[in-house]
């Protein structure tokens, strides 16, 4: 058994595959907030596993503490950590970055993950990821990554706006064409940021392409900002990929 760890700002998203028993269906999370529970967590996961892991696959970009504690954990288990970097190419995919290394290994992951579950033909695909960040990624019919955004997330935008004003609230709720109170304008503002962003992607890939993309979507902020943007691009084909990144990882191996 090999297991799959996507490392992430705020949790570690936690899967595994066997030759035999295929992928697990129901993949676990863990947070890495306190950190100080982080290693335990681990443990307490891989020893619930039906067979016991034999190497360690995944990306991080929650930094070197972080990772010296997955590590740990995992040598403690007996399984050789591998972290996937960005390159050139892979699978038939092109990274067109200026510079390769520099994208994401998260990123890097879900675009193979994306190229995966469409094969080699197909329209052009947009991937948005709604996490701590957003990020905004096309992938070609000629399975070239041409670049992206990034962007706050979601619950970062909130947060930016109650820790750096006097007198804006942290702000939940529904979103609304006129927003009339407060709470209402800071929901309805910050989906519409997200969904615009989303729609600029969709537009520059149907100029570029001929053709309107596949919009794939993931992330635990999607269902915040699925309404406006189903809203605001119905007429696309929009699939939800629940996993990405460990989909990518497991073509990796």
């Amino acid at each position: 058994m090999i297991i799959l760890l996507d490392v992430g700002n705020s949790r570690v998203k936690l899967g595994w595959q066997h030759p035999s028993l295929g992928r697990e269906p129901a993949v676990h999370v863990v947070t890495i907030s306190p950190l100080a529970q982080l290693g335990e967590q681990l443990d307490s996961w891989i020893a619930s596993l039906p067979v016991g892991p034999v190497a360690a696959r995944g990306v991080n970009v929650a930094g070197r503490v972080v990772a010296e504690l997955v590590e740990a954990s995992m040598a403690q288990a007996g399984c050789a950590m591998q972290w996937l970097q960005p390159t050139t190419s892979l699978f038939g995919v092109l990274n067109r970055y200026e510079n390769p290394q520099q994208l994401g290994a998260d990123r890097w992951a879900a675009l193979i993950g994306l190229a995966g579950h469409f094969g080699d033909t197909h329209p052009p695909l947009v991937l948005a990821t709604f996490g701590t960040a957003t990020t905004i990624d096309t992938l070609g019919p000629d399975q070239t990554f041409e670049g992206g955004l990034i962007l706050p997330g979601p619950a970062l935008m909130r947060q930016s706006l109650a820790q750096g004003t006097a007198n804006l609230p942290l702000a939940t709720g529904e979103s609304n064409d006129y927003p009339r109170h407060t709470l209402q304008a800071i929901s309805t503002g910050v989906v519409a940021a997200q969904a615009g962003a989303v729609w600029r992607q969709c537009s520059v890939a149907t100029r570029r392409y001929g053709t309107p993309p596949t919009l794939c979507v993931s992330g635990g902020g999607w269902p915040e900002v699925e309404a406006e943007v189903r809203q605001l691009m119905g007429s696309l084909d929009i699939r939800f990929l629940p996993n990405p990144v460990l989909d990518g990882l497991a073509r990796a191996g």
